[in-house]
């Protein structure tokens, strides 16, 4: 293979070694401080980290976050699967399922007026819930994920700006921004991500050896280019953070074991786990943590309870609750709470009607999705549906407006532009903060 043609296929080598875009300093991506904020905007938020949980399926906001009235499958009368219970908010209620959050109320925002006109796909509504946007034929959009990752500069260069706990997807990607603002990704809590473990064979000494002979390597082939070329300098920092991320500094974040016995059983199972690990990926410096909840489901069927799925709906809820209620009371503990934005973000949500099997449909007009932390003005819950949580009432919610919330609580601008090469292209689709959360 030609050197030329080697670089030019270096995303395709990072990608084969788990580094599908290190979050590495972009070209021009950053706004600057000085461009002018969009009118209207609320004060700035000051948050630093994101932990975006993500569920995939569909959760179901009249059985969670939006309790109505009880229904009943075999009687097919429409309503919640469960009992609601009250909260340390006055008038905010969840499912009774959710009780370790219910006395955490006071620093959660149920959003339950998210709304898109995405209903029966489940790939195309994962795709709006991750870039605010419609699939489109002629430009890769960003995800919210990589849009953070390309405005906000590394708070540790031993720390990615981006880390997906789940399985790699274009939809979690940097589309136009390029491999500088994609992530790297584990399946694995016990390991760190593929291809950034060193072998215990690999001693300090010849791992400073190795990196001595790569220095000279690079040194020769930039002698012999003809021209500079940007994607080698891309190329060459893309090599050298994968080094510092193969150190046992980084490596350490996935080290469970060190924390206390007692609070890695708060946490729960599997999906708890995660969420520790991204608490502890937020102490390294990432910027964005996507955690998904779509592996290994608890009752088999996920959050996508048509049918029979739902019987067992309350098992997936209850490890929710688990793993998220002790991620919020960790995270104040270690006094990241108002640093940190944690939020649940999944498809859409699900009519109050059963189906013939039990289960629930699709439902994109009005669903919840949620804010915890992140030292936003929080008040329990934000928007009102009708008493079926079928129809938004009051203070509806775009996927953008979501979107420029999460943006402007880290104190990045949703009012400017990204480009793709010289084509601007809006940061949220004209996407607003809820300004009742901030100041």
């Amino acid at each position: 293979m030609k050197r030329r043609d080697f670089i030019n296929n270096s995303a395709t080598v990072c990608a084969g070694l788990g580094l599908s875009g290190l979050g590495l300093p972009g070209s021009a991506l950053a706004v600057s401080a000085d461009e002018p904020l969009a009118a209207g905007l609320p004060a700035q938020g000051k948050a630093e980290h994101v932990i975006s949980i993500w569920l995939g399926g569909g959760m179901g906001q009249i059985d969670t976050f939006d309790p109505k009235r009880r229904g009943d499958p075999a009687g097919k009368k429409a309503g919640s699967y469960y009992d609601s219970i009250d909260t340390a908010v006055s008038g905010v209620q969840l499912c009774e399922h959710l009780s370790g959050l219910a006395p955490l109320m006071e620093h959660v925002t149920v959003v339950r007026t998210v709304n898109h006109n995405v209903i029966d796909e489940h790939a195309a509504a994962t795709n709006r819930m991750h870039t605010g946007r419609a699939i489109s034929g002629t430009i890769t959009y960003p995800s919210i994920g990589s849009i953070v990752a390309s405005q906000l500069s590394t708070a540790s260069e031993n720390a990615p700006r981006y880390v997906v706990i789940g399985y790699p997807n274009i939809t979690r990607g940097p589309g136009f921004l390029g491999p500088s603002a994609g992530y790297i990704y584990l399946t694995d809590t016990s390991r760190g991500p593929t291809g950034l473990s060193r072998p215990q064979s690999i001693t300090e000494d010849r791992q400073r050896r190795r990196e001595a002979l790569l220095g000279q390597l690079r040194s020769a082939s930039t002698g012999q280019l003809d021209q500079p070329d940007s994607r080698q300098g891309e190329y060459a920092a893309a090599i050298d953070q994968a080094l510092r991320l193969s150190s046992p500094d980084f490596n350490r974040s996935f080290q469970l074991a060190e924390e206390p016995g007692s609070l890695r059983a708060a946490y729960g199972g599997e999906f708890g786990q995660r969420c520790l690990l991204a608490r502890r990926l937020v102490q390294r410096g990432v910027r964005f943590i996507e955690v998904s909840h779509n592996l290994n489901f608890l009752n088999g069927a996920g959050w996508d309870v048509h049918n029979q799925g739902i019987v067992n709906q309350h098992a997936l809820i209850k490890e929710m609750d688990t793993a998220i209620s002790a991620l919020l009371q960790d995270l104040k503990t270690q006094g990241l709470l108002d640093k940190t934005l944690v939020t649940i973000t999944t498809e859409f949500g699900r009519p109050p009607e059963f189906d013939s099997g039990g289960g629930r449909g699709h439902q994109g007009s009005a669903f919840s999705c949620v804010l915890m932390g992140g030292g936003l003005r929080h008040r329990g819950a934000y928007g009102e549906t009708d008493d079926l949580s079928k129809k938004i009432v009051a203070d509806p919610v775009s996927v953008p407006d979501f979107f420029a919330t999460i943006l402007w609580s880290l104190g990045i601008n949703p009012g400017t532009n990204l480009y793709d090469g010289d084509r601007p292209v809006p940061m949220t689709d004209g996407g607003s903060p809820i300004g009742d959360l901030f100041g």
